[in-house]
């Protein structure tokens, strides 16, 4: 089994709404569940310098504030362990996609809650967390 460590981020814009993104067929491994942006640290380079990234690949955005880590979660498949660290974040801007995703919406932490199609550790994620 592999470990590997992964940053994600709910990102908020200045209408207190939170970013989600439809993940399209690019991976095998949840297509068409709303996901948030993040993915895998690169070594050698520090949490925010990999979640600024991912941010930037995934939605072609800039963090506008300090992220701060909100949770820590086991992903763990047969031939996997992620731990994943979450953060909360402000972004401004106009979203683009990557092929990793086919669609964006922002979305309030109510309407969040209440999606049926959500990835199964962002659910997880907000059902255990106090999120602001």
């Amino acid at each position: 089994m592999e470990l590997q460590v992964g940053v994600k981020v709910l990102l908020k814009n200045s209408e207190g709404k939170y970013l989600l993104m439809r993940r399209s067929a690019y991976e095998e491994r949840g297509v068409g569940k709303w996901d948030f942006p993040g993915g895998r640290i690169d070594i050698g380079s520090t949490l925010t310098e990999n979640l600024k990234r991912e941010v930037s690949e995934e939605t072609g955005l800039e963090l506008s504030s300090e992220p701060r880590l909100i949770a820590a979660q086991d992903l763990m498949w047969t031939d996997r362990h992620v731990v994943r660290l979450t953060y909360v974040g402000e972004a401004d801007g106009t979203v683009q996609l990557s092929e990793e995703h086919d669609e964006h919406k922002w979305f309030s932490l109510d309407e969040l809650r209440k999606l049926d199609n959500l990835d199964q550790f962002l659910k997880k994620l907000l059902d255990d967390c106090v999120i602001v």
